[in-house]
This record gives structure tokens, C-alpha cells and sequence, in this order.
């Protein structure tokens, strides 16, 4: 995949012309950050992990200082936490490490948005390269991603 395949994704909700491509690497959490000019909590990071029987792969979206709670995943999933090794990510998902992202993705693909994005009103998704990001509002992101839905399986401050 590429940033010009989730250009055209992004045509029919009219987000094609909103995502920024960089000179520079944005493609860690914190590199992204510097590269949009916002702060890292505000970049939606795409993790992937692998799925049940049914279904092949599972990206969940999450703001970018979270981290998966393990307990709270196997209580949402019913399975424990597997995240693709780095060989699977391009062959699962489409896109290349440091470029994931919600968008284009093959069937076998199920996307989640965590709670963590919802603090937010504009994050930053990466647009299918590892220099690329688009702005959306939650809104957006929901329903340019196809998402199947909102779930809480990031640690808190307790966790």
C-alpha cells in the first residue's frame, strides 16, 4: 500500500486533500509528533495484533501515550494479546511498519478505536506511509476506518 492508495480510500469522505506528506520520518509516535507539530498524545497509533479463528487481523487505534492493558484486551477479545511480528505487519495489514494505519485495508482486517482518542478533538493518523499523516476529528476517524467500534483496552492510571 501506499499513501496514494489511502488518497484514494479517503476520496469518497473527502479526506484525500487533507493528508500531509514530510520530508521527514513520522514513523514512531514521537517522530510523528514533531512532524505534524502537536504534541505525541495526539497521534492515533495503529497497533496490530493477530486474531481469532475468524478473524485474521485486528488493528486498534489508540492515542499516542497509551498503552495496551493486556487484561483489558483478553476481556474485550476473549483471547490473549498477540501483536504481529514484523514479517506479518505488511503481509496482514497492506502497509508497512512505521506507515499502518486505519485505512484500505484488506478484508481479514478488523479496526477499533480505543476510548484514549476520545480526549481529543483533531488526532493524527498515518495515511499508509511512514512519513504521512491525516488530521481527523473522532468523528471521522470512525467512520473513514470502517471501525467496528469503540473499546477501552489501554492502561490507566491505575493499571
Amino acid at each position: 500500500m501506499s499513501v496514494e492508495t489511502v488518497k484514494q480510500y479517503l476520496k469518497p469522505y473527502h479526506k484525500d486533500q487533507d493528508v500531509m506528506e514530510f520530508s521527514v520520518s513520522s514513523a514512531t509516535v514521537e517522530l510523528a509528533a514533531v512532524a505534524v507539530g502537536t504534541e505525541a498524545s495526539r497521534i492515533a497509533k495503529t497497533l496490530s495484533f493477530h486474531g481469532d479463528e475468524e478473524t485474521g487481523c485486528i488493528l486498534i487505534v489508540t492515542a499516542g501515550d497509551q498503552k495496551i492493558d493486556n487484561k483489558k484486551f483478553k476481556a474485550c477479545f476473549g483471547f490473549k494479546a498477540r501483536m504481529l511480528g514484523a514479517q506479518e505487519v505488511s503481509q496482514l495489514t497492506g502497509h508497512q511498519i512505521g506507515g499502518v494505519c486505519p485505512f484500505a485495508n484488506p478484508p481479514h482486517v478488523s479496526t477499533y478505536l480505543d476510548q484514549s482518542l476520545k480526549r481529543f478533538e483533531v488526532v493524527y493518523p498515518a495515511a499508509g506511509s511512514a512519513s504521512s499523516a491525516v488530521p481527523m476529528t473522532c468523528d471521522e476517524l470512525e467512520i473513514c476506518s470502517q471501525a467496528k467500534g469503540w473499546i477501552d483496552v489501554c492502561k490507566t492510571a491505575e493499571s
